[in-house]
């Protein structure tokens, strides 16, 4: 996989003289660019890097020889020849002069003090302002993470910018005239009640404490910050904690490859989790007398009504004379593991090689069976490899953009961030979702395709391309085998005949086709809802061949990019945390690559493939696998079909769970260990850009918790290995020496740069943003066609249940709910669980939104509250899966995809009808101490 060299362009040097100094900028750049660059410092309030220069505050003024006014040096750009004075008298004058003014206006209160007017202020020693102030407003505290003092607000439209041009969320403004002007929300709506999505952008942008972490947090000084990355999705973007007294106070995005200092809601209010109350702290083992069952209630909140306190040595002989015990008795493949894409890629590897090597099979999983694992069957026998070919922000450099099956505004949020701005800057977009969401506002065109219509879509636009000659003759015929038979296969969907089917009129697929085609660049995006199907396989097939056919792959702005869901899937897929192939997706079944493993680990490996996700609970029910570990998963809430789910675990002869929380699977184990939350830890993630990332410590574990390594280390020298890594690092270098890809990146080059891209094989490789350059990493070097045809969900509505179910996530929770529920302002945002329903269907229930509702499967049923939402099409509800209290997959279908064995999360039929009994709300408690608090 070659690298894709960005092109450099020279930029323009000129000499300009800087307070009598010759010396050389850019033509490029500002003037208060330049002169930070040569070490001098001018004030600067409405200036912030990254945002457009707006020179609206004149704080950076400075005078220029020959003018007749003086400029602002955020807006102007130096020219040869040009003399700059930033501290003359007359400079200096007019920049004390706005401080000061702006000084008067500002409220003596804690929140704006130590703030950048105060810093700038003290450095050119302006003293008390002689000014009267103005007239002071009540502070907006309706918001739960943010506080809105106007009072100290000096309308540098910093925070207006970060919104609407950085973020593009557009929700604050400027209005009114003279001195009744000021910032708003919306149509002047408390912040609270507007449509904020709470990133927190403003906050970060703000000067002076206008806007800033609500509940006085930001009132507090840190004792220390600590750089780290965040622990949600998989746009991996860099973060900063900081932290008073062992406790995270508030979060900064950091200036990262992934975000350039952004964060969304999760990333910037999702941390206190950490601290919460109900954070498991000893290791705890079954009572006799409280035997498992799948139907159960519990509180985890009071661990100790079904379980002990013990010693670690106690928990960890019991938990590896068991699973020993089991092994030995029934056989290597009686026993399986699931770790986490919420660890680190150390975490991973271990967890995989204990499985291996320990317990002895390869039926080891995580939650990459339950979102991309069709994605990565069809890349990789498609392509030969199952990472994105081209970064998130190479967008800038794309002229057409397609999402499909996927929501990032809700589920990857800072990746939408850069979509939007690509959108502002001329690319267009195309957005394809039976669902209609927020990103289809910046779309050229948006094709709400009925769901489960994704290949009759797909291969409707192959069968204009083809037919209208607008396919890649060279890139085919140099790079590609099998396109005859994929053009044979799409003779049949003529977009005339597929429109019926999908819902999309002829003439917008002719529309699409033409522009995916024929632009100098474009780039697929999707998620979910093009894996989650039982031809979940097929469709990734589709994306594959629609770039494939019009050599839209191996370019800038171009390629393929499933956007990977939890912080670490596609690091954990890296390591191996899946049954069919070792570390670097070498599979287990070829001989060559057992070999290799073999010698690395010293012992013989199980040539078989293992089960997956859904085949593991198969399996429990049958008896076939007896023991588990699981580790940082929750399958009793994640898993399809949950009562199928609950009655697997239940019945299994030992379960062993790793966590922070009691979990609904913690609760059916028979011995639980206390591990460490994210900012607890040292290790690596790899986000979805294929970027390596070190994640640092930042806070001591609480109580007798301990590092999950130390704990996997612990439990397979128990059973029978020898493993003394005395250091994460350790751990990194040996995942080296498995892993070709990562090859080149040392622990030290992590530890100085925070983040590198692979593949980087060798040592002081840049990594490579782009690949498929020249080759594809096949046998041949040439990627396949594989063509596909319409095969229906595995259930389709019918009378008796007459609607379609489709689940996913929220913008304020993920996953489980696990940690987001427990953090405060997350929980206060989104307390209660929502089924989202088109007006019409609520209306036609008999019901109004935010009533009570039921909705109904073959499987199970749930109660929860209405949300009309305009973007669901008539005849579909979409309901999150993160509470426990109505948990959305008791409803959902266990049928799997024959390729990737995934489950077909995104289609099952329901009926739904008014009323209902609602089960307890939330035991975690998190919003309801927030509120408590305000």
């Amino acid at each position: 996989m070659n690298m894709m060299s960005e092109p450099v362009v020279a930029r323009s040097v000129v000499e300009f003289k800087l307070n009598g100094k010759v010396v050389t900028g850019y033509a490029d750049e500002t003037l208060i660019e330049s002169a930070e660059r040569h070490g001098v410092e001018i004030p600067r309030l409405c200036h912030k890097p990254g945002l457009r220069p707006d020179g609206n505050c004149r704080a950076c003024v400075v005078e220029i020889k020959g003018e007749r006014v003086l400029a602002p040096s955020c807006c102007r750009a130096p020219t040869a020849g040009m003399e700059v004075e930033t501290a003359s008298p007359r400079a200096l004058g007019a920049q004390k002069m706005v401080l000061e003014l702006l000084l008067s206006d500002m409220p003596e209160k804690d929140y704006t003090r130590d703030s950048e007017l105060d810093d700038w202020a003290r450095r050119l020693d302006v003293g008390k302002p002689r000014f009267a102030p103005r007239a002071q407003v009540a502070a907006d505290l309706s918001h739960p993470g943010i506080a809105v003092n106007l009072d100290a607000c000096i309308q540098c439209t910093r925070c207006l910018r970060a919104c609407r041009e950085e973020q593009v969320n557009d929700v604050i403004g400027y209005a009114f005239r003279s001195d009744q002007s000021k910032i708003v929300f919306d149509l002047d709506d408390p912040m609270g009640a507007s449509t904020c999505v709470a990133c927190g952008e403003c906050v970060q942008a703000c000067p002076t404490g206008a806007l800033m972490p609500a509940r006085e947090v930001g009132l507090q000084v840190p004792d220390k910050q600590v750089h780290s990355v965040c622990p949600f999705c998989g746009v991996g973007c860099q973060l900063t904690y900081q932290i008073k007294a062992n406790k995270i106070l508030w979060v900064e995005g950091r200036d990262g490859p992934a975000n350039h200092e952004r964060l969304c809601v999760k990333g910037r209010y999702g941390f206190d989790y950490v601290h919460h109350k109900q954070r498991l702290t000893k290791p705890l083992i079954r009572r006799d007398d409280a035997p498992k069952h799948a139907d159960f209630t519990m509180d985890p909140g009071n661990p100790l009504a079904v379980f002990r306190e013990a010693s670690w040595d106690e928990a960890l002989d019991l938990a590896a004379s068991k699973l020993r015990g089991i092994r030995d008795t029934y056989g290597k493949r009686s026993l399986a593991g699931f770790g986490s894409a919420k660890g680190t890629n150390e975490e991973a590897y271990l967890f995989q090689k204990l499985v291996r090597t320990g317990f002895g099979s390869n039926n080891v999983d995580h939650c990459t069976r339950l979102c991309h694992a069709s994605s990565v069957a069809a890349l990789l026998e498609g392509i030969g490899s199952g990472a994105v070919s081209n970064q998130v922000n190479d967008v800038v450099n794309a002229d057409v953009v397609m999402v499909i099956g996927a929501n990032p505004t809700v589920n990857h949020p800072v990746a939408a961030t850069w979509i939007k701005n690509a959108v502002k800057n001329g690319t267009r977009l195309i957005v394809a979702d039976p669902r209609r969401g927020e990103l289809a506002r910046h779309a050229t065109w948006t094709l709400q395709f009925k769901a489960d219509t994704d290949v009759a879509l797909l291969n409707a636009m192959m069968h204009v391309i083809v037919h209208e000659g607008l396919v890649d003759e060279a890139f085919i015929a140099a790079r590609t085998i099998g396109y005859d038979e994929l053009r044979r296969n799409v003779e049949g969907y003529s977009p005339e005949a597929m429109a019926p089917v999908c819902g999309v009129d002829a003439h917008t697929i002719r529309e699409v086709a033409r522009a995916f085609a024929t632009s100098k660049g474009s780039m697929i995006f999707w998620g979910m809802g093009i894996s989650q199907h039982v031809h979940g396989t097929d469709n990734a097939r589709c994306l594959i061949a629609l770039c494939l056919m019009t050599g839209q792959v191996g370019k800038p702005g171009s390629g393929l990019h499933p956007l990977r869901g939890q912080n670490n899937v596609q690091g954990a897929s890296d390591s191996g945390l899946i049954p069919m192939v070792f570390p670097d997706y070498q599979f287990v079944d070829d001989a060559r690559s057992r070999a290799k493993f073999e010698k690395l680990w010293g012992m013989p490996l199980d040539p078989q493939r293992g089960l997956t996700v859904v085949e593991i609970m198969n399996a429990a029910l049958k008896k076939d696998i007896r023991g588990m570990y699981v580790m940082g998963e929750n399958p009793a809430m994640s898993d399809p079909d949950l009562n199928h789910a609950r009655e697997a675990l239940a019945g299994l002869d030992f379960l062993l769970v790793q966590e922070i929380f009691l979990t609904e699977t913690a609760y059916l184990a028979d011995v639980v260990l206390p591990a460490s939350a994210w900012p607890e830890k040292t290790g690596t993630v790899t986000n979805t850009d294929r970027m390596v990332q070190l994640g640092r410590k930042a806070l001591d574990m609480p109580g007798e918790a301990m590092e999950d390594l130390w704990i996997i280390q612990q439990l397979a020298n128990r059973l029978g290995q020898n493993w003394q890594y005395a250091h994460v690092s350790e751990v990194f270098n040996e995942m080296r020496l498995a892993m070709p890809s990562i090859a080149g990146i040392t622990w030290e080059r992590l530890e100085g740069e925070g983040s590198v891209t692979y593949p980087c094989e060798n040592e002081g490789d840049p990594g490579q943003a782009t690949v498929f350059i020249d080759r594809f990493p096949t046998a041949t070097g040439r990627a396949k066609f594989v063509p596909a045809d319409v095969i229906p969900a595995a259930e389709r509505p019918d009378a008796q249940f007459p609607m379609v179910l489709i689940t996913g996530r929220q913008l304020e929770h993920w996953h489980t709910g696990a940690m987001t529920r427990r953090a405060a302002v997350l929980d206060a945002i989104e307390p209660h669980p929502v089924a989202l329903m088109h007006p019409l269907d609520i209306d036609a229930l008999g019901a109004r939104p935010g009533d009570v509702i039921t909705v109904e499967s073959r499987r199970g049923s749930i109660a929860l509250f209405a949300r009309a939402d305009d973007g669901t099409p008539r005849g579909a509800v979409f309901i999150p899966f993160c509470y426990h209290e109505a948990a959305a997959n008791l409803l959902t279908n266990a049928a799997l995809d024959p390729f990737g064995k995934i489950p077909e999360f995104k289609y099952c039929a329901v009926r739904a009808r008014a009323g209902g009994e609602l089960k307890a709300a939330s035991t975690f408690g998190a919003g309801q101490v927030l509120a408590e608090q305000q």
